[in-house]
């Protein structure tokens, strides 16, 4: 679905902990992310220490959809 996505147009980053698979499916912008059922945080820290993980993923994905790529890429974080 994200290549066709892609294809008409719509710029889209795959936010996933499983980076193989997103490239097997073709997406062209691939954001890490930590883990399966909590992608964005970790329920074991500080709500403060979630929220600066989660902000910092988050403006990684932004700058991902705003980079004009050519081929597939993983934005480090």
């Amino acid at each position: 679905m994200v290549k066709e996505i892609e294809r008409a147009g719509i710029p889209i980053v795959q936010m996933c902990n499983l980076v193989p698979v997103a490239r097997t499916v073709g997406a062209n912008r691939i954001v890490p992310t930590i883990s399966i059922p909590y992608p964005l945080g970790d329920p074991g820290t500080e709500k403060e220490e979630q929220w600066k993980l989660r902000r910092h993923r988050t403006k990684v994905a932004l700058e991902a959809l705003a980079t004009d790529v050519k081929e597939q890429t993983v934005f480090r974080v």
